[in-house]
C-alpha cells in the first residue's frame, strides 16, 4: 500500500492555508457603510454604521440634518454599535459630506443599496 491510499484523520487539512494567512494587515481597514433600506412606496432610509466610536453621533447628525434638510436619528445597535438613520435616499450625499468635513477617507466607504 503507498502513502497516497491511505491518509489518516486530520492528515490534510483544506483550509491550512486560509488559516496560515498573515492577519496582521486584515481588518486594519476600517470601512463605513452607507446603506439605503426601502421602507413603504416610495419611501426610503439610510443607515450609516462604522464611524469611529471617539465621534460624536448627535452632532454629526445634527449637521446632516441641517446640510441634507431631512430628519433622523441615532439607533443603539447591540451587534453594530450606534448607527445613524436619515429619511431619504442620501447615499451620495453622506458620503461626499464625510469626505469633505476629513471624517472618513473615500477609499474607506461603502455605499450598499440599488
Amino acid at each position: 500500500m503507498s502513502d497516497l491510499d491511505f491518509q489518516g484523520v486530520g492528515a490534510f487539512d483544506p483550509f491550512a492555508d486560509a488559516n496560515a494567512v498573515d492577519k496582521s494587515d486584515a481588518g486594519t481597514k476600517e470601512y463605513v457603510h452607507v446603506r439605503t433600506q426601502q421602507r413603504n412606496g416610495r419611501k426610503s432610509l439610510t443607515t450609516v454604521q462604522g464611524l469611529k466610536k471617539e465621534y460624536n453621533y448627535n452632532k454629526i447628525l445634527k449637521d446632516f440634518k441641517k446640510e441634507f434638510c431631512c430628519n433622523g436619528t441615532v439607533v443603539q445597535d447591540p451587534e453594530l454599535g450606534q448607527v445613524i438613520q436619515l429619511q431619504g435616499d442620501q447615499r451620495k450625499n453622506v458620503s461626499q459630506f464625510l469626505v469633505q468635513a476629513g471624517l472618513v477617507k473615500k477609499d474607506n466607504i461603502k455605499i450598499h443599496g440599488f
